[in-house]
Order: C-alpha cells, then structure tokens, then sequence
C-alpha cells in the first residue's frame, strides 16, 4: 500500500501554512517528518487523518483519490500532541476497550502493574504517554500516525517505542514526527522537513542543515 497526498491548501486567517506539499509514505517503512514549530507538521497528519478539512487536499491510496475522512475507514490511528485518554476511565478499562493485552503491556513497562485499577488522572504526564504510545502502537490498522511519540518521555522508553515502531512497520504504513530528530532519522526510511508552507525529502544530516533546521555544529555530534 502506498499513500500520498499533494495539493493541499491550509489557511489559517491570513495566515498560509500549507502550499507546497507532497508526502509519499510506503506500506512497511517508517516515513519520518521534522520541522520547526508552527511549520504545519500537525495540521498535515490532522490532514491525513481526516479531523481538519483544508481548502484543497488529494489523499491518494495505491493510486485511488479518497475524498473520505481516513478515520471513518476504520484503518487508520493517530496519537495527537495532546491527551487522548479521558481522565476519568480506569485503566483496566483502556486496555479492555483498546482489546490490548495489559500482562503483556506491564512485561514491558514493569512499573505499570500496580496501575491497573487507577484511573488517568492518577498517572503522570509522561506515564499517560506511554500508555496512549503503546495502545497506538497495538492497533491493527493499515497506516499508524504519531505526533510526538517521544516527548516527555525518559530515553529508555525512547528506545523501546523506537524497536517497536520497527517490529511493526512491516504490514503497515507508520509517519512519525517529533522534535528529536535523531530518533526519527534513526528509524525513518523516508524523511521530509516542513519549512514555508512546503515539502523537501532530506537525504542525510547535511541537507538539514542546508535548509536551516539545524546549525552546523549537529553534523559533528
């Protein structure tokens, strides 16, 4: 399967934020997506997912124009930069709802086992996000959308959400975003920096650093 998407108009106001893009992301690899803040890396994954309309879109799949909203197809799943669990629901319930498995949740991420009856808003802001990562993660969709996976979050856990982005990219599309671009790049086969409203595929460091995004002393680390 392979999705892309062009012709997209986004305006806020007066304010253009999208009008130069094109995406092109495979069934089996990890499409990655870097940009500074407010360059639209948010808005286009909203975009693909269906949950922010812009003036114009072409969302393509294996060659077929969908007018639809993707999250109607029940074949796509996206973490937003946001909370996306209610603060209120247990979380024995999450996993039950989610039909995750919980044991094999908690042999991952060991400090989560007393957790199981609390509710969201007893866990932290960083525990809450490994619980919505993981759950993400563990959905049987086709295409996979992560914005921010790994913010606030410890490098440990870093790590183990980078193995399982690669365990699981094999029969489906995965496009992740985040400030830590050594993880994305870490992982991604395709990359894209957002910057003025467009679309570049970067080929290594270097072009980073050639369109600005990063200073030069990043090619030396």
């Amino acid at each position: 399967m392979i999705l892309e998407i062009d012709n997209i108009e986004l305006n806020f106001g007066p304010r253009k934020i999208l009008f130069g893009i094109y995406l092109k992301a495979k069934e089996g690899e990890v499409t990655g997506i870097l940009g500074r803040n407010g360059c639209g890396k948010t808005s286009l994954l909203k975009i693909i997912f269906g949950s922010l309309k812009p003036k114009y879109k072409s969302i393509r799949i294996d060659g077929k124009n969908r007018k639809d909203r993707l999250f109607l197809s029940n074949s796509i799943a996206y973490l937003p930069q946001h909370q996306l669990l209610p603060n209120n629901i247990k979380i024995e319930k999450i996993f039950s709802l989610f039909n995750v498995d919980w044991n094999r949740f908690t042999e991952i991420f060991k400090s989560f086992k007393v957790y199981e009856k609390y509710k969201v808003f007893e866990l932290s802001s960083g525990e809450i996000r490994i619980l919505e990562t993981y759950l993400i993660l563990n959905r049987d969709f086709k295409i996979i959308l992560l914005d921010e996976p790994f913010s606030f979050i410890a490098p440990i856990y870093v790590d183990i959400f980078k193995d399982m982005i690669l365990s699981k990219k094999k029969n489906r599309i995965t496009i992740i975003t985040d400030h830590f671009y050594n993880d994305v790049m870490n992982i991604a086969n395709t990359l894209y920096l957002l910057k003025n409203g467009h679309s570049k595929l970067i080929n290594n460091i270097d072009d980073l650093v050639n369109d600005g995004y990063l200073s030069s002393s990043s090619q030396q680390k």
